[in-house]
């Protein structure tokens, strides 16, 4: 019997590298994420507004703000950055917006708008409002929206732009978010959305991402592609931190990935697994620290880095000049987004340009 064909893709995300059509932000405006005192209301704001009026010199930025927070927003954000208001719980546009992709056929945008429940329907998160900002985000970028009934957040994926997709098991099998769904079940709908033919798992993310606000693991901490061919991974080397045994199974992950493109594809170019050592400073005022230069973010001509004012910055910024040639490298200290539950990358989601197709000339 003939084997069936494979489906064929009608979606793939681009990677983070690929040029953007801009980059999406949500501002703090409630919560945890804000803060109850004057101090660290103004501490969340400055945080995000650096982030914001860092990338907005590389590429069109809009933020996303509550109806309550506009006037307080335009004193601290670049006047070029765009305003939008929309009601918000939260601030993790990385989570709550919708994830690009771009049709295999014609080369036009969409948006895929992922089910969000509060990372897995945690006791303290409120996410009504959130989980109707990929619609609104798409209807404003005049894109159409590509509906998943997987419960997943755009830090609980991170793609090479071609075939390949790193997630976490306790993620996307978490059963406060999608209860009964088995590996292949994921596979097939990351396939489907994203046009992911590999899935490569990792069994959890950082310590401190499974304490009271954290995600319960997402990759966009842990390890990254920076190109098609060069994986970078949180590489944690004092062995006191409980991330120590993290970073060596994400090697080891990653690893046995670059092995098996070198077996099944032996003339193509060889993975490079790259270590991107951890800050020097282990613990913050709550704890075990899970600072990581891998939660960086991408855009048009730059790379957005988060700092720690440690040591450690110098060294992250020379491997990713290495690793991003020809990209600016813009240190922005990101503690105060860390204490809150992520980093640059999670408050961020870029939006790829469209690539029409041009039409075969008749012959």
């Amino acid at each position: 019997m003939a084997q069936a064909a494979a489906p064929k893709l009608a979606w793939r995300m681009p990677a983070e590298w690929e040029k953007h059509e801009r980059t999406w932000m949500a501002w703090p405006s409630s919560g945890y994420t804000l803060g109850d005192s004057r101090e660290e209301q103004d501490e969340a704001r400055g945080a995000w507004s650096r982030v914001a009026n860092a990338i907005v010199n590389f590429e069109p930025v809009t933020m996303i703000v509550d109806p309550s927070a506009v006037s307080v927003a335009k004193e601290w954000l670049d006047p070029r950055v765009e305003i939008l208001a929309a009601p918000l719980n939260d601030a993790w546009m990385r989570d709550i917006g919708p994830t690009f992709v771009r049709s295999i056929a014609d080369g036009s945008v969409a948006a895929v708008d992922w089910v969000f429940n509060g990372w897995g329907d945690q006791t303290w998160s409120q996410f009504d409002k959130d989980a109707q900002i990929a619609k609104f985000i798409a209807k404003k970028s005049g894109v159409p929206v590509v509906s998943s009934n997987m419960v997943n957040e755009g830090g609980g994926i991170h793609v090479d732009g071609k075939s390949t997709v790193l997630i976490t098991e306790t993620v996307q099998l978490d059963s406060g978010r999608n209860p009964g769904w088995t590996p292949e079940g994921v596979e097939a709908e990351l396939r489907d959305k994203l046009g992911a033919r590999e899935v490569v798992w990792f069994a959890r993310g950082l310590t401190r991402d499974y304490e009271e606000f954290g995600t319960r693991g997402h990759i966009d901490i842990v390890a990254c592609f920076a190109d098609a061919n060069t994986v970078l991974f949180h590489d944690q080397r004092n062995v006191e931190h409980p991330d120590y045994w993290i970073s060596q199974e994400a090697r080891r992950v990653l690893k046995a990935l670059a092995r098996r493109r070198a077996k099944n594809k032996p003339n193509a170019p060889k993975l490079k697994v790259v270590s991107v050592p951890a800050p020097d400073v282990l613990e913050d005022d709550h704890g075990w620290n899970d600072y990581s230069y891998i939660n960086h973010y991408v855009c048009n001509g730059a790379v957005i880095l988060c700092g720690f004012n440690d040591p450690g910055d110098a060294r992250a910024v020379r491997v990713m000049k290495r690793v991003y040639p020809g990209r600016e490298i813009v240190l922005v200290d990101a503690r105060a987004i860390f204490e809150r539950g992520g980093g640059i990358h999670c408050i961020t989601q870029q939006q790829p340009v469209a690539r029409p197709k041009r039409p075969r000339a008749s012959a």
